[in-house]
């Protein structure tokens, strides 16, 4: 079936209740995996890229994987820009048929802020493309560069529900995406860490009271890092200690309270890296990387199977 337009899944999932899982891809393996989770378990999908896939794997190569796995399959995709970082980058994307796009230009001042974000969506909505805007600022690696990437912050900002209101009249974004205690990459917390759940109502009531209606807000930063995943990583050579993610518990309560999307990419990483070494350690002979990335890409497929089902709920719901 064609594409789906981020607009109608939103609806259908602030409807329904439930949060679509966004999930991020650079290659074949891990877009064959998603898409065959999510329609095994007939639940919508949205696809992500962020500027580092396109720059590791082509946006030509990206584009004909993900209509291959459209052509394929029945249930209802979206293609999602994940942290664009520049206007030129969105009104790309926007170009080649994405339905929605995010501008991150969290880190500039409110004004700025907006400023940049309604650029973006002027562009967009004559072009039928929804678009994501961030306030509040994560801890962690942020974009996609990594744990020792070169965008790495040791502070952050949560959003402050006032300000949320501000930003989206201002600068007329279709969803936010909030700092609530969330988090980039594995290495989010020191200990036990759980989301400012009390703040995420306040930022969905402000809204609604503000006229804005049920706004449909996303949770980056909201992969879990499953434990059992990091401890194969490290039985089989890897060195992740003190990795720790944000509880599975805390993402689905910010799924009822009103998230409406919910970014994962740390782990799908992680589930990928732990059956790879898992390979390489019990076969070190083994060189043909269909014996590998096979595996590989059974651990993704598993992993989103349970995030759909047991954490966002979107299970069962792709033909709603």
């Amino acid at each position: 079936m064609p594409l789906t337009h981020t607009r109608d899944l939103f609806a259908k999932a602030l409807n329904g209740k439930y949060a679509l899982g966004a999930f991020n891809v650079n290659n074949m393996e891990l877009i064959q995996a998603i898409v065959e989770a999510c329609e095994e378990e007939k639940a919508p999908l949205m696809l992500q890229i962020s500027k580092g896939a396109r720059q590791y794997a082509n946006p030509v190569y990206l584009k004909k994987l993900i209509e291959a796995a459209v052509s394929l399959s029945n249930i209802p995709i979206a293609i999602h820009l994940d942290h664009g970082d520049s206007f030129e980058l969105c009104k790309e994307c926007i170009d080649e048929g994405f339905t929605s796009v995010m501008i991150d230009a969290s880190h500039e001042p409110l004004e700025k802020n907006i400023e940049i974000c309604k650029k973006v969506v002027d562009y967009a909505h004559q072009h039928n493309c929804s678009v994501e805007g961030e306030l509040g600022m994560l801890v962690g690696a942020q974009h996609d560069d990594g744990e020792e990437g070169g965008g790495y912050s040791k502070g952050g900002c949560y959003t402050h529900p006032d300000e949320a209101v501000q930003f989206v009249k201002a600068s007329g974004v279709d969803s936010l995406a909030v700092a609530i205690g969330n988090s980039h990459g594995a290495y989010k917390f020191k200990g036990e860490q759980h989301l400012d759940l009390d703040r995420l109502k306040a930022i969905k009531k402000a809204l609604m009271d503000a006229g804005l209606g049920d706004y449909p807000l996303v949770l980056h930063g909201a992969s879990s890092v499953p434990q059992h995943l990091v401890a194969e990583v490290n039985k089989y050579g890897g060195k992740m200690p003190d990795a720790q993610g944000v509880p599975e518990a805390d993402i689905e309560v910010a799924r009822r309270v009103g998230c409406t999307k919910v970014n994962i990419d740390t782990d799908l990483r992680i589930a990928m890296t732990a059956a790879i070494r898992k390979v390489f350690a019990e076969s070190p002979k083994e060189f043909d990387p269909r014996k590998y990335l096979g595996p590989a890409r059974q651990a993704v497929k598993d992993l989103v199977r349970h995030k759909v089902k047991n954490v966002l709920c979107c299970a069962g719901h792709a033909f709603d």
